[in-house]
Formats: structure tokens, sequence, C-alpha cells
């Protein structure tokens, strides 16, 4: 803490030794943190104050008891390093008072505690770019560049845009750089995952801006985080946390990286041609190390890549043993055949989830259902238009009974409109590995006909056979 004027010291001892409140209620009385009650007493409790002897310190002697002697000689003192606070400070448990004893161990003469403070208040001030104090390993900043770089299509000769991503680590403002083709999802999410790779750990918290891909629900206090998105940081160990509306300085590390990669990649990029993204990327990744190699005047011209080395490196959490395999997420309604219906295929889940809503992860060859965050069905994903994909564990006892009875109703009906039919409806019920599933298709096949004459159908059953059809839609179109 800053030091603490005395009437305020005298205030919190009266409130916490005499009147024996509690640390919260002397802290909303003095209207001081907690933290700042409990140092106060700790200090006063080693300078061996009690509530007797208090009074009879004066506030010159009080203030020595507390934060020691100051120093007789005047102009001699050492002044403190502020580039080397600032960059302290970003260690996670570092504090000013902690600085402040190792300074005054270095030099007896030094400064006290509040002329400590206001030296790196000031350096603060002279800089904006530094207000905001970034502690190691905590958080990554990213954003999308409003300039955009290209690459010649080397088939059509055209031009084609593409985005600028960046991302930088808060507290070594170690920034990776690359093009995507778009913002959407997939991109936005594999571009922090190779920033992730190449930081070689993760931070605590990813702080993108309030894009659709980041943010489904953009929101001043609680943003609704786009499932794939969480999805992603959770598999990391991380979390994601939203700069809000409005409030450009918390982006400030994301704008200036930005800013920066305009400047110093972007712009050298302008007289050159790549003929693909790969190309481009390949020149990005060698200005990339550049920048981060270049010595930065804020930090006693030290480079991004050394302050990441010395400060971050070592804050970051590990890096899973399997990397991220990109998914999207659905939500889900089981449906009466205990299945979900997932891109015009259905999956099956246990027949006690009927009628619940699920959520289905979904991979290029994969699907996970999962019901209150517990994975409760996985199938290879299928691209098998109006199919079926069941696991015998699924289906109920009784339906497996059910399934053993021969549907003589449809079929009946099958032979008098022909053979063609007849062999449709069969191949209907034998696509499907729950007869129930095979007849209710064989069923909408029975109602979608009784809007056409008897030979339409056979014609359309024919047409549908030699195709290898195998669900009643495709019969259903060819009679329309």
């Amino acid at each position: 803490m800053e030091r603490t004027a005395m009437h305020r010291v005298r205030e919190i001892l009266r409130l916490r030794w005499q009147l024996q409140l509690s640390v919260r209620e002397v802290a909303r009385r003095a209207q001081v943190s907690r933290s700042v009650v409990s140092r106060t007493v700790n200090r006063a409790q080693t300078a061996g104050l009690t509530v007797e002897n208090l009074s009879t310190f004066d506030d010159e002697a009080l203030e020595q008891a507390l934060y020691g002697e100051r120093s007789k000689q005047k102009g001699t003192r050492p002044e403190p390093d502020v580039q080397w606070i600032h960059t302290e400070l970003k260690r996670p448990g570092v504090t000013l008072e902690l600085l402040h004893l190792e300074y005054l161990k270095a030099h007896p003469t030094g400064y006290q505690y509040t002329a400590f403070c206001d030296r790196y208040r000031a350096y603060q001030r002279r800089s904006p770019t530094l207000r905001q104090r970034h502690v190691a390993g905590e958080k990554v900043f990213v954003d999308y560049s409003g300039k955009r770089p290209h690459y010649i299509d080397e088939h059509t000769g055209e031009r084609v845009m593409v985005e600028l991503f960046v991302g930088v680590l808060g507290a070594s403002n170690l920034t990776y750089v690359e093009a995507t083709r778009t913002q959407q999802l997939p991109d936005f999410i594999g571009a922090q995952d190779r920033m992730l790779q190449f930081f070689g750990g993760v931070p605590k918290a990813l702080v993108p801006d309030q894009l659709r891909s980041a943010v489904k629900r953009p929101d001043w206090f609680e943003p609704g985080i786009n499932w794939s998105y969480e999805s992603f940081a959770s598999h990391y160990g991380s979390s994601v946390f939203p700069a809000r509306p409005g409030k450009p300085k918390d982006k400030a590390k994301a704008e200036g990286g930005v800013l920066i990669a305009q400047r110093w990649i972007l712009a050298r990029l302008r007289n050159e041609r790549f003929f693909s993204l790969a190309e481009l990327n390949a020149r990005i990744r060698e200005l990339n190390a550049e920048l981060n190699a270049r010595p930065m005047k804020s930090y006693g011209g030290q480079s991004r890549d050394a302050l990441f080395a010395s400060v971050e490196k070592d804050a970051l959490l590990p890096l899973p043993i399997r990397r991220y395999t990109y998914a999207t997420w659905k939500p889900a309604k089981v449906h009466l055949d205990y299945h979900v219906q997932v891109d015009d295929h259905y999956y099956s889940v246990p027949s006690e989830l009927v009628r619940e809503r699920v959520m289905v992860r979904l991979t290029v060859n994969t699907v996970e259902v999962l019901y209150k965050h517990r994975v409760v069905a996985a199938h290879a994903r299928s691209a098998q238009k109006y199919g079926y994909t069941t696991r015998k564990e699924h289906i109920p006892a009784a339906h497996r009974e059910w399934a053993a009875q021969d549907p003589a109703g449809v079929l009946e009906w099958a032979k008098s409109v022909g053979p063609m039919t007849e062999a449709m409806v069969i191949r209907l019920l034998e696509a499907r590995p729950i007869a129930q599933q095979g007849l209710r298709s064989a069923l909408g096949l029975r109602r979608s006909a009784q809007a056409y004459e008897s030979p339409q159908v056979e014609a359309a059953c024919a047409l549908a056979l030699r195709f290898g059809a195998r669900s009643y839609k495709n019969v259903q179109r060819l009679l329309k």
C-alpha cells in the first residue's frame, strides 16, 4: 500500500484495538481495503505499539516507528529504478511494499515508502501505455487488424484479401501475428491454438474483443461465450474473459499490438508479392521474429523475447499433451425414437433421455452427445442423408422384442401397388438397425404415395432403387 496519513493510521488502530471491530468493519469505516487494515495493524504490532502508548507518539515519531527513519541527507538518496519496479511488478505476488523493502535493503538511506511509490506513479503517468499492470502468465489479448494483407491467386491473378490476427501477452508483450482466411470460428480458434504452441504455454485468460466468433451474446457484465471457444479454452486449462464494450483500456494491449503489427509487419509487406496464404505466413513469421527481438524503450532496451524469457515464460500454464481438436457445438432434443438429428442424420442416445435437451459436439470424424456436461453417446460421424446410426445398448428391451415382429400391413400395401414398391419397402425395412425405424420410413412412403397413381409410384420406386436410395424422402422427391 502507499503510506497512509497518520490520522488514518491512528483511526485504524483505534477501531481495531479499542473498539475491537473486525478487519472488514474497520476497512468499511476507514474507507480502505482490508489488506491495508491488516498491514497497518501488523506494522504497529511489530513496532511495539499498544493502545496505551499510541497517544505518546506524535505523527513524525509514529511514521518513523512504522516506516523507518527518514534520511537526514538531502539530495544524496539513490533514485529507485522505476523501469525495474515496473518489470518486477509483472511477477506473480510481487507488490510495491516488497520492492520497497528490497530497495531499502540495498540502499538503507533511500526514500521511504510514500516517496518510493510517488516516483513509480509519476513514471506511470509519463506513459499512458503503462497505466495497466499486467501480471506474468495472467492474460493474452487477441484481436484482428482492420487493415488486411493479401496474396495473389496464381491461377486467376486476382487479389485475395485475408485477415491479420494478433495476440499479445500482457506482461512481456511477446507478440504472435498470423494471416487467416476469415475471422470465422474455425480460423479464429485455429490461430489461437497455433499462438499457444508458439508461446510454449497457456495464460490463465484469453481476452478477445466482443467479436461474434468469441461472444455469441455481447453483454457488459456477463457476455455469452461461444461454446466452441469455451471448449477450446477449457481444453488448455484457460478461460475466456472478453473486453467490456466501450472500455478501450480493457483491450489496450491488443490494440497496441495490432498497431505495431501494422507498422512493423504489414507496412513492410506492401511491396512484396505472395501467391498463397502459406507463403504469406512464412514471411510474416520472419518479420514477427524480428519484432519480438527489437529493443523496447519503455523497458530499458529489453526485447519482447528477453522479457518473456525472464518474466513470463515460467508463469504460463503447461501445454496439455494433446492439441485441441476443433469442434462445433449444437443444441438438440432427443426424439421419441431416442435419436438426435444432426445434419440430416440420426444418432442414438440412451432411451431414458427421450424428450431431453442435449448438446452435440461435432468434429470432422466424431459425434458426441452430452447431457448435463456428461458424454452419454459417441458415434462415428456419417454423411448419409436421413440415415440412422444406432448402438444396440441404446435400444430398449421392448423395442428389441418388437423388432422381431413382421410389419405385415405396409408390406401388403406395397404388394398391391407393384413389385418395385414392394422392393423399396423391403429395402427401407432392412436399412435400419431397428425395425421400428424402418417401419416408420415405410409408412412415410405409403403416406407420400397416397396422392399419386400406382404407375407413378412404381416408376419413382424403380428409379430410387436404381440409385441405391434408403429413405422414403428420395421417393417423395421423385414423385414431386
